[in-house]
């Protein structure tokens, strides 16, 4: 594919060739039978960049943000038909580029390098998350409040700050929803400006009405991606990638990651107050980015999550000056369990299996205790990863782990083929460990990729798919996903 006008580089080539063209297609051709459980609509947030880069330094990170979406519905013959749409997120920073007719943003989060017809719009690009609750759909960035999007068309209605009620500055991409409650509990970082090291804890009931806000400040101004939630808690991990704005006014990168600093675990009553926050320091330098579970035992807390001794991203590496390659980076899924009756702040690690990350459970596990999990990873024995993402290797292995057991379930796909985020779908029958639902790329030549989404046994990857649904068009990687029941999908705002 013809990209004139994009720099030569890896974050324009390969996978990470920029499409920019959305779509419709109905009746994609299915291979294999799709079970009928799997009614609804599977969203993905597919950053795609509508322009070349004003300056140097870019990173994935700073695409556009695309929504896309597998409808699956009972076909006239009662098989399951699958539809696909794709469409940008018209965030106020796509418009007026979309004016311009090319870029006027500097910098990843670096408004002091912006061209000054972007002065006082909107710089997020709501590219890592359709979060679906209460009947609305919103697309996700953690550096600005959502866009509100229709679930069923994908038109864009604005940003959404619940009718007034959110005062953060910013909303994470990563809320968790309590599976008996209803409940969505979210927050933001740098939630009352550039740099700030305040934080915004907030609660939405069932229907999609903000309930509360509190604000508090963490350690330092670090990056606070993930958060975790149990039925008595929520957890706030905070990572020593930090912001400093003298550097941005500098025009330097908004992150630096510290190897020397501590990270801090925040943990407080769910419903409880902010200054009921208690703070777990961790090892210096550690770093994480998506968290699998959080459970409460007695009265201990655990954190489940993804864990390495730096930085994940090499360009923040680079920024950091970090010289150190992927493959020499330390990491594993890791749980840190807190002692809150013990006065000292002390820090229990476990292992639960090897590096990876965008790890997934059953929704209906979220803060508690759970049996099971998936995540993706890079095979070690398939030979050099196909360069893609913010980590410039894409996924090829996807694993099961028992937490409880240690038995750990795996999928190979061998050179040239790639994993995306999965996604859990139960199943009807509450014996049957329900369904996965992946896309997968395959390399076919140089610069050809052909892209599939495959229906996986959720308890048998190692069957591999079942159902295989083709896309007759390229696909930029998705970032993260979100499942919706079609009654939840039809009862939608």
């Amino acid at each position: 594919m013809s990209k004139p006008s994009f720099p030569d580089e890896i974050e324009f080539r390969g996978l990470n060739t920029p499409i920019r063209t959305e779509s419709s297609v109905r009746n994609l051709a299915v291979e294999g039978v799709i079970p009928a459980d799997i009614r609804g609509a599977f969203f993905r947030s597919v950053p795609d960049p509508a322009h070349p880069p004003m300056t140097a330094g870019h990173t994935l990170l700073s695409a556009d943000g695309m929504v896309a979406k597998f409808l699956f519905t009972e076909g006239p013959d009662g098989t399951t038909a699958v539809d696909h749409d794709l469409r940008y997120v018209q965030t106020a920073r796509y418009q007026a580029e979309q004016k311009a007719r090319r870029s006027l943003f500097g910098r990843y989060r670096n408004p002091f390098t912006d061209d000054p017809a972007a002065a006082g719009v909107d710089r997020t690009v709501a590219n890592t998350t359709p979060v679906f609750h209460g009947g609305y759909l919103l697309a996700t960035k953690e550096d600005g409040r959502p866009y509100r999007v229709n679930p069923h068309t994908l038109e864009t209605y604005g940003s959404w700050d619940y009718a007034g009620k959110l005062k953060s500055e910013t909303m994470t991409a990563h809320v968790r929803v309590d599976p008996v409650t209803g409940e969505m509990f979210s927050f933001g970082y740098e939630a009352t400006g550039l740099c700030s090291k305040t934080m915004s804890y907030f609660i939405v009931d069932k229907d999609g009405q903000l309930q509360s806000e509190q604000f508090f400040d963490a350690p330092y101004c670090g990056m606070v991606h993930d958060m975790g939630l149990t039925e008595r808690h929520v957890v706030f991990p905070v990572f020593p990638t930090t912001a400093d704005l003298d550097r941005l006014k500098a025009g330097g990168p908004h992150w630096v990651h510290e190897q020397n600093t501590p990270c801090w675990v925040g943990i407080m009553p769910r419903y409880g107050k902010v200054e009921e926050m208690r703070w777990f320091p961790g090892p210096p330098g550690s770093s994480a980015y998506h968290l699998m579970n959080c459970f409460d035992e007695g009265d201990m807390v655990h954190m489940d999550f993804c864990w390495s001794d730096t930085n994940g991203f090499p360009f923040i590496r680079e920024d950091s000056g970090i010289h150190k390659s992927m493959q020499e980076i330390q990491g594993g899924l890791l749980r840190w369990s807190f002692n809150l009756a013990d006065p000292a702040p002390n820090l229990a690690v476990r292992g639960l299996g090897p590096p990876g990350d965008l790890p997934r459970i059953v929704d209906a596990d979220h803060g508690r205790p759970y049996t099971r999990g998936w995540y993706i990873t890079v095979d070690p024995q398939a030979g050099p990863p196909i360069p893609a993402g913010p980590v410039n290797a894409a996924c090829n292995l996807l694993l099961r782990v028992e937490p409880p057991t240690g038995r750990i379930d795996a999928l190979p796909l061998g050179a040239g083929w790639a994993f995306n985020e999965p996604q859990h779908v139960p199943a009807k029958d509450p014996a049957h460990g329900g369904w996965l639902l992946v896309v997968v790329d395959q390399q076919v030549g140089e610069d050809d990729f052909k892209h599939a989404l495959w229906v996986l046994e959720a308890d048998a990857i190692g069957k591999g798919p079942i159902a295989k649904v083709a896309l007759p068009f390229r696909l930029r990687q998705q970032v993260h996903g979100w499942w919706v029941p079609q009654a939840a999908l039809e009862a939608a705002k």
